[in-house]
């Protein structure tokens, strides 16, 4: 084909090959960010802009300020991590969680100690409670791959909406719904994980856990405001703060607004955490700021808004979303295929939230009959799907190496729960399509 011929080519198929390329690219070890980056580029040229306008766009891209504010907020929530999962900080919040569960202290302690631990999204955290799982159940025969399946599931079942995860943060930049309404929809499939975890992975094993006396929890729970109050003035300020500074300035983004209000508790909460721990000689705010681990996480971040920035103005949505209108395929088809197979190759929510978000907002329409909030549920659904399938996710290879089991031996587990989450997300969103929320 001559160039003037693969400028003619379907904005569809220009979209779906960059995002394959993305994906390959990625896979050949390009940092996820810099595959971004290149396929927003790639992307707005494919459109038939010419080079002085692609270069244009590209450093408005930069200049925008949801993408700084963006940066700033996963620096210092990954500042939050560090805090949170120190081992005095996590012998708190262990221990609250153990004394929760009363008689029922080891079965609720095998929900709750991967679950308190994912408060804080740190890469890899799953390897902060195998250990502890592994020390509720020691005395009980059971599989490794079944503890492998209890501490992978139960460590992400917040990642729908709990606002510290980066995959959260991109979804509030990339999807104009309030913040409120957001989490009001993402937060149910929290309830739906956690009851598929109960039924196929606990409730089977009641009697080997319920005998005896529960598993004791070493640790004081005294200290247990200090270490929760940072995450709730975060929660609270991104929830409430959006609505006061929408009518305060009018002129700014949703996503700007949204960013703001995390900001905003992210700086009380580092307040809170220098004011009452000033005098730890362990505590160093900021000392993780410069790190490879951070530096890859805010790479990925600032390429997916790069990217958003860039698929925006190449105009190529727009014209895929009235090119899918008029085909047989269901335009849903485009919408859970490529979450899914972005969080299968990727392993990782920000993977398939970065990659693919961008590209399934622009299906929102009228044309389509969607609603962002249908397009989030189903996008989100399978994207999560996919990321807890993948035999690459981070948190299950190390879950799994540390309980010495096969890659795939904890599937027979996993997937019964996964099946649960899709059926009530597609069914979720056919309600919400239907009823024009």
């Amino acid at each position: 084909m001559t160039p003037p011929d693969l400028l003619h080519i379907s904005p569809v198929i220009k979209i779906i090959t960059v995002f394959s390329g993305i994906l390959i690219a990625n896979g050949c070890k390009l940092p996820l960010g810099l595959a971004l980056i290149a396929g927003g580029i790639i992307m707005d040229l494919w459109a038939g802009n010419g080079v002085p306008l692609v270069v244009t766009d590209f450093f408005h891209s930069l200049a925008a300020p949801d993408l700084w504010l963006l940066v700033i907020n996963i620096a210092l929530i990954l500042e939050f991590g560090y805090f949170m999962t120190t081992e005095e900080n996590s012998r708190t919040l262990i221990a609250a969680a153990g004394r929760l569960g009363g008689r029922h202290g080891r079965a609720v302690s095998l929900i709750l100690i991967p679950l308190t631990i994912g408060l804080v999204p740190m890469p890899g955290g799953a390897l902060f409670s195998a250990p502890l799982v592994g020390k509720a159940v020691a005395s009980r025969d059971v599989p490794a791959a079944w503890k492998v399946a209890v501490n992978y599931w139960f460590r992400h079942v917040l990642e729908y909406w709990w606002p510290l995860y980066p995959v959260i943060i991109i979804s509030l930049s990339i999807f104009s719904l309030p913040v409120w309404k957001f989490m009001l929809l993402q937060v149910t499939f929290t309830f739906v994980s956690i009851g598929a975890g109960w039924f196929f992975l606990v409730r089977p094993h009641l009697p080997q856990l319920l005998d005896g006396e529960p598993p004791s929890t070493s640790g004081s729970t005294g200290r247990l405001p200090v270490v929760l109050t940072p995450l709730l003035l975060i929660v609270v300020c991104t929830m409430l703060l959006p609505i006061p500074t929408t009518h305060q300035w009018p002129g700014l983004s949703p996503s700007v607004h949204k960013l703001l209000g995390m900001f905003t508790g992210l700086v009380l909460g580092i307040i809170f955490i220098a004011s009452f721990n000033g005098a730890r000689r362990d505590l160093h705010l900021f000392h993780h700021l410069i790190s490879r681990k951070t530096a890859n996480i805010l790479l990925v971040l600032a390429g997916a808004m790069i990217f958003q920035a860039m698929l925006r103005s190449s105009g190529l949505l727009p014209a895929a979303g009235r090119e899918l209108s008029s085909l047989v395929i269901p335009v849903e088809l485009i919408i859970a295929f490529l979450p899914f197979l972005a969080g299968l190759v990727t392993g990782v929510a920000i993977g398939f939230g970065a990659t693919s978000f961008p590209l399934v907002i622009g299906l929102a329409t009228p044309a389509t009959g969607l609603s962002e909030a249908a397009v989030l549920i189903l996008a989100f659904t399978m994207g999560y799907a996919g990321m807890m399938l993948s035999p690459i996710h981070l948190c299950y290879i190390l879950t799994r190496r540390y309980f010495t089991v096969k890659p795939l031996a904890a599937y027979r587990y996993l997937v019964p729960c996964v099946i649960t989450v899709m059926a009530y997300g597609l069914l979720f969103h056919m309600l919400v399509r239907r009823a024009g929320w």
